[in-house]
């Protein structure tokens, strides 16, 4: 892991990165691409804690529940 964070830090580049990794994430992401409820994109410019404090702030309380998402019904 050490390797790959000192290599990304060294990077001139853009990468994506998937993870579930959140100290990984605040060390190496400079921008955050959320997928939020109900499937909206969210861009945040910050850390993945900076997002994190966002995300409570505008959330609020709905930000400590979890919840499924709802689909929309096929229709034939």
């Amino acid at each position: 892991m050490r390797a790959l964070e000192e290599g990304l830090e060294e990077f001139a580049g853009c990468a994506v990165i998937i993870s579930h990794d959140r100290w990984f994430l605040d060390r190496v992401a400079t921008h955050i691409l959320a997928f939020e409820g109900e499937s909206q994109a969210f861009w945040f410019p910050g850390s993945y804690s900076e997002y994190v404090a966002d995300y409570r702030k505008r959330k609020g309380g709905e930000a400590e529940r979890p919840h499924r998402i709802t689909y929309k019904k096929l229709v034939r």
